[in-house]
């Protein structure tokens, strides 16, 4: 997997991460990235922009590195876990960055995600999460509701997010093992998952706005899980 970008390159080396290669633009002067791949001894491949720009979509700062794809967990290992984050098919890469950097700032180490049409671990979901990844665990499954199926046999209460047929997320009682799922950014959560949760919750809109941005929905919910938990 190719992953760009100063911070990313910085996190990685100085937690000596297995690298493959690094890629730089020959102008590329960052003196403390520079000492961190002489100190990890990676094979260096010196390009121009016009060649970096085309190995890469994003913003990469004249700097790129090879490294093994992203290790996904399987389910059960996160069975250990006070509360989980279910991710039904989120889209944007940015989402799902910004919702494990807020996992790992919030304490939250289970994330559980669908291996069908839905963004998995790449270049600008590891740039987004700024170095938290190696924080979160993200367990692969084949099936959204099956997964629940399990989690519920763990004793997991499941807590879902809309806007119809929902009561206040300030409302609920969340003691005791919680997995939240939070819905795919155009349709929500699908109606198949929608059934199998314990509770549907909703944010209350109060201007013209009648949704939030995913991440930005994961983030109000995740936080109140946790208050209520105090």
């Amino acid at each position: 997997m190719l992953v760009y970008g100063k911070n990313v390159a910085k996190d990685l080396l100085k937690k000596n991460k297995s690298v493959r290669k690094v890629i730089i633009q020959d102008n590329f002067s960052d003196k403390e990235i520079i000492s961190l791949i002489e100190k990890n001894n990676c094979k260096v491949i010196r390009k121009s922009k016009k060649e970096i720009d085309e190995l890469c979509s994003g913003v990469h700062q004249g700097i790129i590195l090879d490294i093994p794809d992203y290790q996904y967990y399987d389910l059960q290992d996160l069975f250990d876990e006070e509360i989980i984050v279910i991710l039904d098919h989120l889209e944007d890469p940015h989402n799902l960055g910004a919702i494990i950097r807020t996992c790992e700032a919030a304490g939250i180490n289970g994330i559980v995600i669908p291996k069908d049409r839905q963004v998995g671990v790449n270049a600008t979901v590891m740039k987004t999460s700024v170095g938290t990844l190696d924080s979160v665990k993200i367990a692969l499954v084949s099936n959204i509701s099956n997964a629940i199926e399990k989690l519920k046999s763990n004793n997991y209460w499941i807590v879902g997010t809309a806007l119809e047929n929902s009561v206040d997320y300030r409302e609920i009682d969340y003691s005791g093992k919680i997995a939240l799922v939070i819905g795919n950014e155009g349709a929500g959560i699908s109606n198949l998952v929608s059934k199998k949760c314990d509770f549907i919750a909703k944010i209350p809109m109060y201007g013209k706005t009648n949704s939030l941005n995913a991440s930005v929905a994961a983030g109000i919910m995740i936080y109140e899980v946790i208050r209520n938990r105090k």
